[in-house]
């Protein structure tokens, strides 16, 4: 369904001069319901298979016979399967239909929540004193529900001994098992070993 909003518009509104410059022009306003749902004058089928306004199956009617019922419950008629042969149709509140699919849209969204990525940065074999703390930031992270980033960098000849840096990630990985999982297993990124690791899901 379509609706003609008329509109005047003045392009030269900064001067003094208004004749002649006075344009009107139209603006098509799509429903909201054409990226979705076809609604009753935008239905195309002769024949649809009708849900009343109280979920009944009244069963295959003309499309004349399912506007006139529900007109008369003053609702709108609805194509809800398109692909279906005849297409299925719904008596509806449509208006209401879509403000409750908005709300619960707006409710799945924010209960989506963003996973903060820490990040901890080793050498090979760090001393352990050093890597206590590094160790000791990650599970705090951890149990606050952040993921976090071992990152393990070589220099020079180190990257002739990548199985040091692989068993310190095994080890910092064991170390933490109790408040994280590994959500991605070490690989080498040019002169850098990475580990990922993501909170435990708390039942």
């Amino acid at each position: 369904m379509t609706a003609t909003r008329w509109v005047w518009y003045h392009p030269f509104r900064k001067t003094s001069h208004w004749a002649g410059c006075i344009y009107l022009y139209f603006i098509k306003e799509q429903h909201i319901s054409a990226n979705d749902f076809r609604v009753n004058g935008e239905i195309r089928s002769s024949e649809v298979r009708l849900i009343g306004p109280e979920g009944e199956n009244i069963g295959v009617v003309t499309f004349k016979e399912a506007m006139d019922i529900a007109t008369e419950a003053g609702l709108d008629l609805v194509e809800v399967s398109p692909g279906a042969k005849p297409p299925v149709c719904r008596v509806m509140d449509f208006g209401k239909f879509l403000y409750q699919r908005s709300k619960k849209e707006k409710e799945a969204r924010k209960q989506q929540t963003k996973i903060e990525m820490k990040e901890i940065r080793l050498r090979p074999k760090t001393n352990e004193h050093h890597r206590g703390f590094k160790v000791k930031d990650a599970k705090r992270w951890l149990e606050e529900g952040k993921k976090v980033k071992v990152t393990i960098r070589f220099r020079g000849r180190e990257m002739d001994y990548p199985e040091i840096a692989l068993e310190d990630l095994r080890e910092i990985a064991a170390e933490l098992a109790d408040v994280g999982g590994i959500e991605q297993s070490p690989k080498m990124e040019g002169r850098r070993m990475m580990l990922i690791l993501a909170p435990l899901v708390k039942k």
